[in-house]
């Protein structure tokens, strides 16, 4: 093949990213049947080539193993498949199989002395000549991103996430793996995850946390720091939470539940035996233990036992520049960062700014220049019943909280009053 001829045919390659491809919905006959949950891989040669695809089906449907000769388009989001009859491919992959999302995803690449490198965070794959080939494994920060679910961030902050050639590897130096290789469910080894802990997203840990067994969460759990394993807590599924809090000490426990708000609180505790709240409860901080036994005993459903001071609050000659430079200084230890605040010097609201409308604002743009003034705002008087009205019509991720001189008591996130177990009755 000449220059020329091979740079038409390069042209005519499909490439894809693992992440852009999973979760994808499958389409039969026009008609959504599931969604793409994986790839199995066959190791033919240098590069591997794509088996099957596994379709996740709802409504506790057994899963499909589609041929991938049997798949007719495929792009980010959506996958057509031509068989003639779904039931014909009802079983799960071989026990042998190796699937790219549960199998390499995840998993440290170690250098010929087997020293830790970098994760896989996403794998790259190109579609040639009716197959589709893994190429490279991406360990770049861009990858992290997407692979955390914040693909978005990487295109707002290119300088700080660029793919740089380190950070791609080649298949062809990527060892042959085992014929019977470990699922990264249920069998995860801590070299695995130590080192990526702080960088896994709360929700993304408690889904990771959930699947291993009693010993994996509670060492994965130990490991961390205070805010994220409080954090995490608040995402771990309520049999999973009573799991973890009866095998920590309780000089452990009240200091995750200490730094969480009222409502979060509330929500942990009262997933667990009576005795055991009623413990943590009397070692919390007199105010917050306050707040929270009169969110579970249910004497007072005012939404001010839900507010969080922690929130980001701004003078209003305040510069954009000056809050974006050290956004993640100013966001440490908060629980509400979606939303910047914008009093004066008694603490009365002037209106509030979209974390989006920060970032595209001009470097030395006023606050009070960008801010919303008409700001929806809920008195420290409004019931809980109240607040999740005004939420469900308004859709916001929180809202503030002021006394009948406009002055922000505090803030009130949505899932403290959506997202609970112990919601009012009606």
């Amino acid at each position: 093949m000449n220059e020329k001829q091979d740079t038409v045919a390069a042209k005519s390659d499909a490439r894809y990213l693992l992440s852009e491809l999973l979760d994808a919905k499958v389409l039969f006959s026009d008609k959504k049947i599931g969604r793409l949950s994986d790839l199995v891989i066959v190791e033919t040669g240098t590069f591997p080539v794509v088996k099957y695809l596994v379709v996740r089906r709802p409504f506790g449907d057994p899963s499909l193993l589609i041929p991938w000769e049997q798949v007719k388009s495929l792009e980010p989001g959506r996958v057509v498949i031509g068989i003639d009859d779904p039931k014909k491919y009802e079983r799960d992959p071989a026990e042998d199989a190796i699937l790219l999302r549960d199998h390499i995803l995840d998993k440290k690449v170690l250098d010929t002395e087997d020293a830790e490198v970098e994760v896989v965070y996403d794998i790259r794959l190109v579609e040639r000549n009716g197959r589709l080939f893994v190429t490279e494994v991406d360990t770049s920060k861009a990858a992290r991103l997407r692979r955390f679910g914040f693909g978005p961030l990487a295109r707002l902050f290119p300088g700080d996430t660029e793919t740089t050639e380190d950070s791609i590897i080649s298949w062809k130096y990527v060892q042959p793996l085992p014929t019977h290789i470990s699922s990264f469910k249920g069998n995860v080894k801590l070299t695995v995850l130590k080192e990526t802990l702080a960088d896994i997203h709360p929700v993304d840990l408690a889904d990771i946390i959930e699947e291993l067994d009693h010993d994996q969460r509670l060492a994965v759990f130990s490991s961390l720091e205070t805010d994220q394993a409080s954090d995490t807590l608040e995402e771990i599924e309520p049999n999973v939470q009573r799991d973890i809090i009866a095998s920590l000490d309780i000089g452990k426990v009240v200091p995750l539940i200490n730094i969480m708000t009222p409502g979060q609180a509330a929500d942990v505790l009262s997933v667990i035996p009576h005795e055991d709240a009623a413990e943590i409860l009397a070692a919390l901080s007199p105010d917050n233990a306050r707040k929270v036994r009169a969110i579970m005993e249910k004497q007072e459903e005012k939404v001010i036992h839900y507010t969080t001071q922690k929130i980001l609050k701004f003078l209003p000659d305040t510069t954009v520049e000056y809050v974006q430079n050290d956004f993640p200084g100013h966001a440490r230890g908060k629980d509400v960062v979606m939303y910047i605040y914008v009093v004066d010097n008694n603490d009365r609201l002037l209106g509030v700014v979209d974390l989006k409308e920060l970032l595209r604002a001009d470097d030395k743009a006023l606050l009070s220049a960008i801010m919303t003034e008409n700001v929806i705002a809920l008195n420290v008087e409004n019931t809980l019943k109240e607040a999740s009205q005004e939420f469900e019509r308004y859709s916001f991720r929180a809202m503030p909280v002021t006394d009948d001189d406009n002055r922000l008591i505090g803030v009130i996130p949505y899932r403290d009053v959506m997202n609970l177990t112990h919601h009012f009755l009606e």
